[in-house]
Order: structure tokens, then C-alpha cells, then sequence
């Protein structure tokens, strides 16, 4: 790779040369596949152990969010920073220093005694994963220069990262149900101490050349902006939309977005280069990718709820329960990374957004003795499917038309404009469900039957107003990305998360 040096380990000072394969490539591969295991089980554990963590800790309907949104609002908001800072300040050192925090965190949240303290060490987690998911990617690159070994390792990588999901779900069960649910966090601990001792010796140090200034004022007026808006969504959910302390904190957050623009605009080494976003197909799979992760992240932390609190399900069950749509994705992504190359990309993603709103739709249709088998499994495998036909295109749109010098952080944005929408998201259909469930209990007698159907009634409504995103993402795509699919980009397309 052009302007970088790979580093032999054992031998600090002695450059290799980037066309030279490194030794050790496969089993470096193998350890940065652990640290990415261990970042994708984060998510859909925590989700599993939503329902104890929350009864546990005494976390309110209206601030149970925080526990998602916090990890994706700073992961999202650092991401950008944190690949330059694996460029410039070394890759392996940031790996190693995101590895560590990681479990750091992870141990914080573990033996939380307050939903605050949680909140933050899911915040810390954020921050140090966008040290970590960066870097793990830029290493690969580094160490394989050979265009089929890297097809190959980046396959491993993406394996991992939707096979991981997967295992965080029954994982999250197991741990949840026969241990604790402290357990789903304190689980990073031992991962990332094997791949911690492993990487030292086996993992290569490389670095960028050239400018190693940092945008900092704009990684931190973005992260504030996004924080100020899902602060004033949560505000909602308990003041109401015209309280003010809600509009304060919504408007403040829209004028921390419109600095930032400004600031990378004027900046001479910005976070995120306008360049990247202003063009059209780009610029539309950004918005569509933001609406989709907006529609999908709340679903996923409802349906949770739905099989836990409504339907009575065990932590083990639930997961086994939202297993199917994994199937759906991978069903689909194989079936999308065959039609791409003969249809181009926005059939795909219009066809995927028509597919996963149709599920969201189905899901609205839920009781309090929804059959498994005949509702939600179907819903849900279509859910996938929908998932699948949209996200590998959108991994190739990124790069459309996009300078070597710039392909990173294209791919970059693109994770974070999902960890994003899925933030802001979860804490818009957070804020509409605690309304529904509100005044669907201030017109009835509250018993103990009427409070379960307030729960299934807030739930309904938030399925309603994710297919609502996920069509208006489709909107986007059909009338905003006209790229043609012989400009697709081919090859090596990736991303984190």
C-alpha cells in the first residue's frame, strides 16, 4: 500500500517493503478476527441483556436507550478520528491501545451500579472501538498487498463481522440466563486479552506518511451535536416536543451539525472531506444508510423486549428467536453479490427497503400471543433479506468515484452514517414509544392486562415508524443515486460494524 511501511516484528528499525508479504500474515489475520469478534458480539449482547441490565439497575422506559445509543454515538462520532489516528500514530499501537480500553470498559459496565455508570462505560466502549475497528481494517491492508490473499482475509474479516452478530445473540442468551447478564460484557475481558498477547508479537507496527494533523474540534463539535440531539429526543419521551429543555437540546444539536460543516469546510485536514458527501450517488447512499440504520436499530431493541417482557421468552430464547434474521442476510447477501454486477446497485437497495419496511409493516400486526412460526418468523427472515439487498450495494456506492487518497474515509463514513442513524434512531423510536404506551394507558383502567397491551400498542407504533425511515431511505435511493452499474467499483469493498 502507497505510503506505508510495514515493520518486521522483533526488528523495530527494519522496514519491509509494502509489495513484500509479511510472514505472518495468517495468523496476524486470525487475531485481528478475534478483536473484531469481539466488537460485533458487543452489540447484540448487550441487546439480549437489555431487559435484566435495565430491571437491575433501575433504568427508566425513557433512558433505557442510552445503553445502545451511547456505544454507537461515539463510535460513530470517532470513527473518522480514530482511522487517522491509526494511520499517523501507528496501527498496531492504536489496535493495542483500542483493545485495551475496550476491556477496560467492558469491566466498568460489567460491575455497574448505577444505569449512569453504564451508560458511560458503554460511551468509553464507543470511543476506544473506533481506535480499534480502524485500525483492525487498515492492518489488513497493510499486511495483505496481493489482490486475491486480500480477497480472501477481507472475506474472513466479513464472515466474522455477520457470523458474529449471530454468536452474540445465543451467547448473550446463555450468559444472561445461566450466569448474569454482567456477564455479557465482562465476556470482552478474556477475549481481548488473547488477542492482546497475541497481537504483540505477531501483528506488524505500519504507518502513514505525510500530514499527521487531527481534526479535532470537528470530531468533538460532531459527537456533541449528536449527543445534544438524542439528549433532546430522550427529553421528549419524558417533557413532551414543546417542552424546553427538548427544543433547547434539539436545536442545539442541529447548530453543533452546522459548525461542524462548516469547520471541515474551512479545515486544510478535515474529519470528514465535503467532497466525499457532496457528490450525488454517494451522497445518497449516505442518507439512505443513515435512514435504514435510523429505522432498524429501534426494531431490534423492541423485538428484544417484545420476546422478553410480552411473550415471556428466556434471555436463550430470545436469541434463538432473533436468529432468523441473520438467515435472511446472509440468504440475501449472497444472492445480492451475485445480481450486482448484472443490475447495478439501486434495484438492489430499492428491492431491499421495499422488502425490510414490508417486514417492519408485518411486525405492527403483533399481539400478545403472536405465533412464532406463522408471524414473527417469516417477518423476520423478510427482515434480513431486506438488510442483505441493501447493505452490499451500499458498501460499493461508497466508493464510487471516490480518489485512492479518499477511500478511506469514504468507507469510514459510511459505518459511521449507520452507527448514527441507528443512534439518533433508537432514541426517536424510544421517545415514540414511551408516548404511545402513555396515552394508550391514560384512557384505560390500568390492570395488569391492559399495562401488557400498552407495552405490545408502544411497540407496534415504533415498527410503524421504522418502516416510515426504511421507505423513506428507499425514496432516496430511487431518486437520488443514478450511478450506472458499470461504474460499480469492484474488488475489495469492506466495512466495520
Amino acid at each position: 500500500m502507497p505510503g506505508t511501511t510495514s515493520t518486521v516484528p522483533g526488528a523495530p528499525d527494519a522496514e519491509v517493503s509494502p509489495t513484500t508479504p509479511h510472514p505472518r500474515r495468517w495468523i496476524a489475520l486470525a487475531v485481528i478476527a478475534i478483536s473484531q469478534l469481539m466488537v460485533v458480539l458487543d452489540a447484540t449482547i448487550v441487546n439480549i441483556a437489555l431487559p435484566q441490565a435495565q430491571a437491575d439497575l433501575g433504568i427508566s422506559d425513557a433512558d433505557r436507550q442510552w445503553v445502545v445509543t451511547a456505544y454507537t454515538l461515539t463510535f460513530g462520532g470517532l470513527l473518522l478520528l480514530g482511522g487517522r489516528i491509526a494511520d499517523y500514530w501507528g496501527r498496531k499501537r492504536t489496535f493495542l491501545v483500542g483493545m485495551v480500553g475496550f476491556a477496560i470498559a467492558s469491566a466498568i459496565g460489567g460491575l455497574a451500579t448505577t444505569g449512569g455508570l453504564l451508560f458511560a462505560a458503554r460511551a468509553l466502549q464507543g470511543a476506544f472501538g473506533a481506535l480499534l475497528a480502524p485500525a483492525a481494517l487498515a492492518l489488513l491492508t497493510v499486511l495483505f498487498t496481493e489482490t486475491r490473499e486480500r480477497a480472501k482475509a477481507f472475506a474472513v474479516y466479513g464472515a466474522i463481522a455477520g457470523g458474529g452478530s449471530a454468536v452474540g445473540l445465543l451467547l448473550g442468551g446463555v450468559l444472561t440466563e445461566y450466569a448474569d447478564w454482567r456477564w455479557c460484557l465482562l465476556v470482552n475481558i478474556p477475549i481481548a486479552a488473547v488477542a492482546l498477547f497475541a497481537a504483540i508479537p505477531l501483528v506488524p507496527e505500519s504507518r502513514a506518511r505525510g500530514n499527521t494533523r487531527y481534526d479535532i474540534p470537528g470530531a468533538v463539535v460532531v459527537t456533541a451535536g449528536l449527543v445534544s440531539l438524542v439528549y433532546g429526543f430522550t427529553k421528549a419521551a419524558e417533557d413532551g416536543w414543546d417542552a424546553t429543555g427538548t427544543v433547547g437540546f434539539i436545536a442545539a444539536g442541529v447548530a453543533l451539525l452546522a459548525a461542524f460543516v462548516v469547520i471541515e469546510l474551512r479545515s486544510s485536514h478535515p474529519l470528514l472531506p465535503m467532497r466525499i458527501i457532496l457528490d450525488r450517488n454517494r451522497g445518497g447512499a449516505y442518507l439512505a444508510s443513515t435512514l435504514i440504520g435510523a429505522g432498524l436499530f429501534g426494531a431490534f431493541l423492541f423485538l428484544t423486549f417484545y420476546f422478553q417482557v410480552v411473550l415471556q421468552y428466556t434471555p436463550l430464547e430470545a436469541g434463538l428467536a432473533s436468529l432468523p434474521v441473520t438467515l435472511g442476510v446472509l440468504i440475501a447477501a449472497g444472492a445480492a453479490s451475485q445480481l450486482m454486477p448484472r443490475t447495478g446497485a439501486k434495484p438492489l437497495m430499492v428491492a431491499g427497503a421495499v422488502l425490510a419496511a414490508t417486514s417492519m409493516l408485518w411486525l405492527t400486526q403483533i399481539d400478545v400471543d403472536t405465533e412464532f412460526l406463522t408471524h414473527l418468523l417469516p417477518a423476520q427472515i423478510l427482515l434480513g433479506m431486506g438488510l442483505g439487498f441493501t447493505f452490499v450495494p451500499l458498501s460499493s456506492l461508497a466508493l464510487v468515484g471516490v480518489p485512492e487518497h479518499d477511500a478511506g474515509a469514504a468507507s469510514a463514513t459510511l459505518n459511521a452514517t449507520q452507527q448514527i442513524g441507528g443512534s439518533l434512531g433508537t432514541a426517536l423510536l424510544n421517545t415514540f414509544y414511551t408516548s404511545a404506551v402513555t396515552a394508550y394507558l391514560a384512557t384505560r383502567v390500568p390492570d395488569p392486562v391492559t399495562q401488557v397491551k400498552a407495552l405490545v400498542h408502544g411497540y407496534t407504533v415504533a415498527f410503524a415508524w421504522g418502516a416510515a425511515l426504511i421507505l423513506i431511505a428507499g425514496l432516496a435511493t430511487f431518486f437520488l443515486i443514478k450511478v450506472r452499474k458499470e461504474d460499480i467499483p469492484t474488488g475489495n469493498t469492506v466495512h466495520v460494524g
